[in-house]
């Protein structure tokens, strides 16, 4: 019996059209109704997260940068890891010498900097996740030691699948991990969401066996690997399922919902 859940947002929680359902709404009252803590993982920044539950109603703890930022419900930090100054100058280097067609952000904690809030590639996150986007130059920010939580590239997809394979080679002390077809996170080598949920677990007294998670992509992996139980959605990958210890149905069709209430984690 699971004790504590942990839920990736983008393809799991949310569909494709970034709603909540009202059954997967359902879901997550149901645990928190009985005192098992709903925590959401993402690689989102907390100002991305915030709208969703709070459309939902409910206060719950959260797991940043895929694990770089540990929040309880109350906005307490109980982690925090930003890249080191050299490796984010490096690499910030290295991207506008081999990607420059690449819009690059940068977050620091709760703020989110560009080099133009007019992107249309940013425009389009702000509206995806009701968080705003702050222009300020990337030199002025490492000078000033305002590190990164995570960097995020956003290109085409064949783009990003190289600079994924590239990057990382070149930069091994970073962790370099593709969340969506165009979209490559970038943060130190020790974070991910694994990283995160022993955090958490701590915070809660409980062990990894305690746990369930569900996740839809390749940097879910660590997660479902970590937790005592664990479920990819259907709309996962083939590796993500293999590597999940069961698979519901797709984040379109309730899929945290689905396994819930089948195995009466809810009523």
């Amino acid at each position: 019996m699971a004790r504590i859940v942990f839920s990736d947002i983008d393809g799991t929680l949310l569909t494709d059209d970034k709603r909540v359902t009202e059954k997967t709404e359902q879901a997550v009252k149901g645990l928190v109704q009985q005192g098992i803590p709903f925590v959401l993982v993402s690689a989102r920044m907390p100002e991305a997260i915030y709208p969703i539950t709070e459309a939902m109603g409910v206060k719950i703890p959260l797991i940043s940068y895929s694990g770089a930022l540990v929040l309880t419900e109350e906005g307490e930090t109980l982690y925090s890891l930003t890249m080191k100054a050299e490796h984010a100058a490096a690499f910030l280097e290295a991207v506008e010498a081999h990607f420059p067609q690449a819009t690059v952000n940068y977050y620091a904690g709760h703020h989110w900097y560009v080099k133009d809030t007019s992107d249309p590639r940013v425009a389009l996150e702000m509206k995806i996740t009701g968080a705003v986007a702050e222009r300020r130059s990337f030199a002025d920010c490492l000078t000033e030691d305002t590190l990164p939580h995570k960097i995020l590239l956003m290109m085409e997809p064949a783009d990003c699948e190289r600079a994924e394979r590239e990057l990382q080679a070149l930069f091994p002390a970073l962790n370099v991990v593709r969340s969506a077809p165009h979209l490559l996170e970038i943060m130190d080598a020790s974070v991910n969401k694994a990283s995160g949920i022993e955090v958490m677990l701590k915070h809660f007294g409980l062990e990894a066996s305690d746990a369930l998670s569900f996740g839809d992509n390749y940097n879910d992996l660590e997660m479902l690997r970590y937790t005592g139980a664990s479920v990819a959605m259907g709309n996962a990958p083939q590796p993500v399922k293999a590597a999940a210890g069961e698979v519901t149905t797709s984040n379109e069709e309730d899929g945290i919902y689905a396994y819930l209430s089948e195995h009466h984690l809810i009523g």
